[in-house]
C-alpha cells in the first residue's frame, strides 16, 4: 500500500518507480540515483514527509542525482542488500554502486550538510553484502 503523497512523486513528478520488472535495469544505470525506501506509510508516517521532501531536495541539488520510487514489492529483496533497518531510507548509488544512505526525517540543515557528503563519497561495496571483517585485538587473536 501506498499513500497519495507517495504516488504523487510518480505521477506528478514523474519520478520512475522500480519494480521486480525493472530492477536489474535500473540498478545498472551509469548515474546517481536515490531509491526512496518508503516502507508502509501507515506503520511509517514519516514516508510522508519523505515524499514531500525528496522534490526539494532534488530542486536543492540540481542535476546531481535522479530520484527512484522503490516499490513496496522490491523493498523486501533490497532492504538486505543496502542494509535498511529503518524506515523511511534514501539510498545513493552512482553506477549502481552503494555511496550512502539517510534514514528517517532529518533537519534541512542535515540533509544540506550529508547529502554532498554522500554525493563526493567514492562507491563501495553494498553494506548489506558480503562478510563483515571484524578486528580483534592482537592478544584475543593469538590466545
Amino acid at each position: 500500500m501506498s499513500s497519495p503523497l507517495i504516488d504523487q512523486l510518480i505521477e506528478h513528478h514523474g519520478y520512475p518507480l522500480v519494480t521486480t520488472d525493472n530492477l536489474e535495469g535500473f540498478l545498472q544505470r551509469e548515474t546517481t540515483q536515490v531509491l526512496f525506501f518508503s516502507g508502509d506509510p501507515k506503520r511509517y508516517p514519516e514516508a510522508n514527509d519523505v515524499a514531500v521532501i525528496l522534490p526539494e531536495l532534488v530542486r536543492a541539488f540540481p542535476a546531481r542525482f535522479k530520484p527512484v520510487v522503490v516499490d513496496r514489492s522490491v523493498e523486501e529483496v533490497l532492504k538486505h542488500r543496502y542494509d535498511i533497518h529503518v524506515w523511511p531510507s534514501l539510498v545513493f548509488l552512482r553506477d549502481g554502486r552503494f555511496l550512502g544512505k539517510i534514514s528517517k526525517v532529518r533537519d534541512w540543515s542535515e540533509y544540506m550538510q550529508r547529502i554532498p557528503e554522500i554525493l563526493n563519497a567514492e562507491p563501495r561495496h553494498n553494506p548489506g553484502v558480503g562478510i563483515p571483517l571484524v578486528n580483534e585485538p592482537l592478544e584475543q587473536a593469538h590466545a
